[in-house]
């Protein structure tokens, strides 16, 4: 199966029932998306399918013929992190990190939807997203930034 993912098509070798994160992991060792839960209710393993925040330990490649997948890997453009990512390391955002490639998938998809959220658009558009380390404040903040960034 072929797929477009980070721009590039890239051909895998799977089960057509496999998972996206597997494929990404496993057959592909795009490893920026990490494995939470397995059932898509922790958001750690959130990719862009078509610009749209999407799990991938719950979506079957074979639903993705013709899509447009995009990883924490394909965010950054070359060497300049994507504005989002960079509002992550401006304000220190990360302790353990291990949720925070799906945090800020999940953030990048909101900002390309919605440029200025408010507070509450961001806690809505981030509720499924968990963080052990509760970061959610500096999550929040670093939206805001982002978003300044955006807008100037």
């Amino acid at each position: 199966m072929k797929l477009d993912i980070n721009g590039q098509t890239h051909e895998v070798d799977a089960a057509d029932d496999m998972p996206l994160l597997w494929a990404l992991r496993d057959v592909l060792g795009l490893t920026g998306t990490k494995f939470g839960c397995g059932g898509g209710h922790c958001g750690v393993c959130t990719v862009h399918i078509d610009g749209v925040a999407t799990r991938s330990c719950v979506l079957p490649i074979v639903a993705l013929a013709g899509k447009k997948i995009t990883t924490i890997e394909g965010l950054a453009r070359g060497k300049t992190l994507h504005v989002v990512q960079q509002a992550w390391l401006d304000l220190d955002v990360v302790q353990c990190g291990y949720c925070q490639s799906g945090q800020i998938m999940t953030a990048s998809a909101l900002l390309a939807s919605n440029p200025k959220p408010s507070d509450a658009q961001i806690d809505t558009a981030m509720e499924g997203n968990l963080c052990r380390c509760a970061t959610y404040p500096r999550i929040r903040a670093a939206i805001h930034a982002a978003a300044d960034k955006l807008g100037s």
